[in-house]
């Protein structure tokens, strides 16, 4: 018969190392961006996988723009209303230019307002540019600062250590 701690040591070794496993989830970047009367940021959940260019697909976003609530993300491979053809790819990447393609992402707005900033790559020299809409009517497209990057997520060293800690502390009081 198997000694009752020896039973809990395997049980508490096999929970922490289902913990360490990692999860196939999405990561959360920070994002922002600023122009003429433009201050708009949020967070941004992307696939943690990239694609040989390094861009990680944009799979939700909240925030606000000039304090208007983002109410949605709008589809890859459409455009937002008021700014057609110019279909979206949502997608992002590191880096300080080019984090976003000349498609860019697009979203939409509690007010019923639309914005897509991109990466203008066809002017000398490229910058970021946001695409505003009401409704299907363009209003404007300016100039922008954007930044993006990953949210650091709490390392899983210091929840096993804990866990080997508490183990270990188990061990002794049932021993004691």
């Amino acid at each position: 018969m198997t000694h009752p701690l020896r039973r809990l040591s395997l049980a508490l070794a096999l929970v922490a190392g289902i913990a360490a496993a990692p999860a196939a989830r999405a990561a959360t970047w920070s994002w922002s961006y600023t122009g003429a009367g433009i201050s708009a940021g949020g967070s941004l959940d992307v696939s943690d996988t990239a694609d040989a260019s390094g861009f990680h697909e944009i799979l939700g976003i909240t925030g606000e723009r000039n304090g208007v609530a983002i109410t949605g993300l709008w589809p890859s491979g459409s455009a937002i209303p008021g700014n057609e053809p110019f279909a979206l790819d949502n997608v992002i990447r590191l880096g300080s230019d080019g984090q976003i393609t000349v498609h860019g992402f697009g979203y939409s707005l509690a007010s019923g307002a639309y914005a897509n900033p991109y990466w203008a790559d066809f002017l000398a020299p490229p910058v970021y540019q946001e695409v505003y809409t009401v409704g299907t009517t363009f209003v404007s497209e300016l100039p922008v600062v954007f930044s993006a990057s990953p949210v650091p997520e709490p390392e899983a060293g210091g929840m096993i250590a804990l866990g080997i800690g508490l183990v270990a502390l188990l061990r002794r009081r049932l021993r004691g």
